[in-house]
């Protein structure tokens, strides 16, 4: 009788705690959301909305309850965002709540955005929406919901529900490392070097006479300036004369005969004082030619022409009405002239110019070794292919670095020397160095634009880098081209640019508009055996629900540490995340 009385008495109690608490509820019924297995999809400026609906079973709660839901944005495991949370008061709790408010001044963190609800004993549907930014750094999360609920007040049930997940495929891609230099590899074309110089000296003679004078005038630094120019030809061992011309020039004024004869002498009286200097061997001497170039009347009229004196038309109808023959007609019908005296006094030229012209050839090196020896010591000697054939040879970037400054110092708009020295600055993470160089040309060729554009990726202004690649046809800027837009997330554009370079960053991108055949295509014909194209290989195969093939590419692709935490919350591997298999490749340490 005892023992019947006491069940009586107890199991109305029971009965009570057991409708009250929501602990007991939640071991057998759980929160679900629509729609399930959602994947997330980061825009360009990496903002994500997360909409969905929470499926609240009947009962899962009592009417003196308040349900919590709130968002978590999970990486590697971790919580990285709390997003704003969810919340439903049944009738009992709302009042209780507003007796607090009353009595004890009580400020509910949840008064606004809540919910109320009159029947628990149903099933119900809780829409969210929420637009929030992920972290720079995210390669993948998962949205996670944290469920609590106070029942009598004392205790408090926790659930959590498994919401969406995040994906960013492109950040597979690593930008700067992927990026295509694009090096120009010189044709060489060694053939005799015919360099040519030319110069003027401005000498004064008596009139009429022919022989220099030293004193006159500045001939003896006119003079000076001519063997400064030829000695260091002369004194080349390096360099084959192949002939000095020197030309006299007489003045307009006289007979044409008598002033062609008088120039040829002028040249030939500099070519006596250039021999007798410089110590010119014989065989040199023999390619010293002189000759005459009689200087007309052109240059009088283009004097009195700068000098805006009136008749300078008149001396031009002259020279344009008779061509014919030489000069000595215009002579006769200019000194009719009224302002011939103006002429004879004012613009006949006082200084007659000995213009001298060389050519010479450098000698061509037939080996590398001699090649190279020469360059040390001569630099100077070498024309461009030769530059460039010498830093082909160079072993090491450093040298590399120096023989290609030599040449831009000697040809500074060299678009070869120029790129493939900005290109050796980059690799060596010179990126300012590099923008420099490339800075200084007038002229930009593709090669040189996409290298431009690698500097300010190297940088990280990426944002000019897709400036200067947009028009540019090269197929390596094209390709960086779709680097640069994957990284901005616009997937549409990255695959076009992509897709035809099959490698694995172009299976990435088939990947990321739900290509997957196509990139198993890809990655069938890829020999490339990183961890990153085994990752690439493990995410088409579990796309393609080939668990081996899954299996075979995760245990090499967790041979990298950041592949290895990546897949704990890659969305592809959602269905492998129980297995032990699996759990035994991510969470080793």
């Amino acid at each position: 009788m005892k023992k019947y009385i006491l069940c009586i008495i107890v199991w109305p109690l029971v009965t009570f705690f057991l409708a009250g608490c929501a602990s007991g509820k939640k071991a057998v019924k759980r929160i679900s959301v629509t729609p399930d297995s959602c994947v997330l999809l980061p825009d360009t400026a990496g903002n994500v909305v997360l909409e969905t609906a929470f499926q609240i079973p009947g009962h899962y709660i009592s009417k003196r309850s308040r349900l919590v839901i709130v968002p978590q944005l999970l990486v590697n495991g971790e919580v990285r965002k709390e997003l704003a949370p969810l919340v439903v008061d049944a009738p009992i709790y709302e009042k209780k709540m507003e007796r607090k408010k009353v009595i004890d001044g009580y400020q509910d963190p949840y008064r606004s955005g809540r919910w109320m609800a009159k029947n628990f004993s149903r099933p119900f549907e809780l829409p969210y929406r929420e637009a929030f930014a992920i972290p720079e750094d995210l390669e993948t999360g998962r949205i996670r919901a944290v469920v609590s609920s106070d029942g009598c007040g004392e205790c408090t049930g926790i659930d959590t529900v498994e919401v969406a997940s995040i994906s960013s495929l492109a950040t597979l891609i690593n930008t700067k490392e992927a990026f295509d230099l694009a090096w120009i590899e010189p044709e060489f074309v060694i053939r005799p070097k015919m360099r040519e110089g030319r110069g003027e000296a401005l000498l004064q003679f008596v009139i009429n006479r022919h022989d220099i004078n030293l004193e006159l005038g500045n001939n003896r630094r006119e003079l000076e300036q001519m063997i400064a120019a030829l000695r260091p030809v002369l004194a080349d061992t390096l360099a084959t004369i192949k002939d000095i011309h020197i030309y006299g020039m007489a003045s307009a004024d006289g007979p044409y005969v008598f002033n062609t004869t008088l120039a040829r002498n002028r040249a030939a009286s500099a070519r006596r004082w250039l021999v007798d200097e410089l110590d010119i061997r014989p065989d040199i001497r023999r390619l010293i030619a002189v000759g005459s170039r009689p200087e007309g009347w052109w240059p009088v009229y283009q004097a009195m022409l700068a000098d805006g004196h009136p008749d300078s038309l008149a001396v031009k109808d002259i020279l344009l009405r008779y061509t014919e023959g030489n000069d000595d007609v215009q002579e006769r019908y200019i000194r009719r002239l009224s302002c011939w005296p103006d002429i004879r006094s004012k613009y006949l030229q006082k200084d007659r110019k000995v213009e001298y012209t060389y050519t010479y050839t450098l000698r061509n090196f037939v080996t590398d070794s001699e090649l190279q020896t020469m360059y040390l010591a001569r630099p100077d000697a070498f024309n461009e292919d030769e530059l460039l054939r010498v830093a082909s040879l160079a072993a090491s970037d450093s040298s590399k670095i120096e023989v290609y400054r030599t040449l831009m110092n000697y040809f500074p708009q060299s678009q070869v020397s120029a790129n493939n020295l900005a290109v050796l600055y980059l690799r060596n993470g010179r990126e300012a160095e590099a923008r420099r160089t490339l800075n200084r040309l007038k002229e930009f060729s593709p090669e040189v634009l996409n290298t431009l554009a690698a500097s300010y990726v190297y940088a990280g202004d990426y944002e000019r880098a897709v400036e200067l690649l947009q028009d540019v046809e090269l197929p390596q800027a094209r390709y960086n081209l779709g680097l640069l837009k994957a990284r901005q997330r616009k997937l549409n554009e990255a695959y076009r640019l992509l897709k035809d370079y099959r490698d694995v960053n172009s299976a990435i991108m088939a990947l990321s508009v739900a290509r997957n055949e196509e990139a198993k295509d890809i990655m069938d014909g890829v020999e490339d055996n990183t961890p990153l194209a085994a990752y690439v290989r493990a995410l088409v195969a579990a796309r393609l629900y080939d668990d081996a093939g899954f299996y075979r590419g995760m245990t090499e692709a967790c041979r990298e540490e950041s592949l290895r935490r990546r897949a704990m919350d890659e969305p592809d591997f959602a269905r492998y995340r129980n297995d032990e298999a699996f759990r035994k490749m991510v969470e080793s340490e």
